[in-house]
């Protein structure tokens, strides 16, 4: 694919279920994946097979070498993650640091803002398979955005660029946000769990899809009264686990 004018060179730390997701919608906008770190078998498989051809490389060389860098990892990983490349000079000024972590605004990216780069937080409020049909639910998802108020419009464009719809949410708010869809997936995930279990003691076969359809149309019309707005639960995932990457 040719790059065209105003392109970003993106490298992704973090081959697991969001990172190379990302890398591909932003590759489809014409940006260039420079570069995916991967640890595990799984991790590099999911890699090759989301971003083909894209080369598996070091975190140090991917932050030398992008104008973005996404960080897709754990929470518990990331203010470690990106300490630790501060504290080796490896950031570089004017340099886009993009994490996805729900629960932290820019803050947990204070480091690499010392360093000279735009620290900036977008979150994708969906649930992630890590196969490449998130690509097409990517669009017309809702992304937490947090950053600067001067480079608030680079992350809004970004997450446009992915096919959804940016929300913005302040720094002190990102917890509440947080737990806001901690709260939603955990339910979700524990209501399912439960019913199907209940209808598997009674010998039904396939209780995942007999109840598919009610939990589909109960969720909608909750919905329907909190935001009245066009609803499409087509892609809705019965195990809605929250994304955990490397």
């Amino acid at each position: 694919m040719t790059q065209r004018p105003g392109r970003l060179g993106v490298g992704i730390i973090g081959a697991g279920r969001v990172g190379p997701i990302l890398g591909a919608a932003l590759a489809g906008a014409g940006h260039a994946i420079v570069g995916i770190s991967a640890i595990s078998r799984e991790s590099r498989d999911r890699a090759e097979a989301i971003l083909p051809l894209v080369p598996i490389l070091t975190v140090p060389q991917i932050v030398e070498r992008s104008e973005l860098v996404i960080i897709a990892v754990p929470d518990a990983q990331l203010e470690s993650l990106v300490a630790g490349l501060a504290a080796t000079d490896t950031w570089q000024p004017g340099q886009l640091v993009l994490h996805t972590s729900a629960r932290f605004g820019t803050a947990v990216l204070a480091p690499a803002r010392a360093g000279g780069a735009i620290p900036l937080a977008i979150h994708p409020a969906m649930t992630f398979t890590g196969t490449s049909i998130d690509i097409a639910r990517l669009a017309d998802s809702y992304f937490a955005v947090t950053a600067p108020t001067p480079v608030l419009p680079i992350a809004q464009a970004l997450v446009v660029e992915m096919g959804g719809e940016p929300v913005v949410v302040s720094e002190e708010d990102r917890p509440s946000y947080a737990e806001a869809v901690e709260t939603a997936t955990a339910f979700s995930t524990a209501i399912v769990e439960q019913a199907t279990r209940i209808l598997e003691g009674i010998g039904i076969e396939r209780p995942g899809a007999v109840i598919a359809p009610l939990v589909r149309s109960a969720i909608e019309n909750a919905l329907a009264h909190t935001s009245p707005d066009r609803l499409d639960l087509s892609e809705f995932n019965a195990d809605p686990n929250y994304p955990e990457d490397e």
